[in-house]
């Protein structure tokens, strides 16, 4: 793993100056910026439909269960 420290830090240090030095990284950054505060609400979401997905899935594996039961 140690082979891997310089090479992950210019790759993660070319990141961060393609943020700060372009324009598109800029740009990117203040639409960031803008749209922030939609975060909590958009993941509130996600984790809503997240949820009522996970209760979908175990109902359909209680059915399993119960089916495997009767036989």
């Amino acid at each position: 793993m140690r082979k891997w420290y310089i090479p992950l830090t210019v790759v993660g240090v070319g990141g961060l100056g393609f943020l700060l030095l372009t324009e598109r990284g800029r740009r990117s950054l203040r639409w960031l910026a803008a749209n922030l505060h939609r975060a909590p609400e958009a993941l509130l979401d996600w984790n809503e439909a997240a949820q009522r997905e996970l209760e979908r899935i175990q109902s359909a594996l209680n059915r399993v269960a119960e089916s495997m039961q009767a036989e």
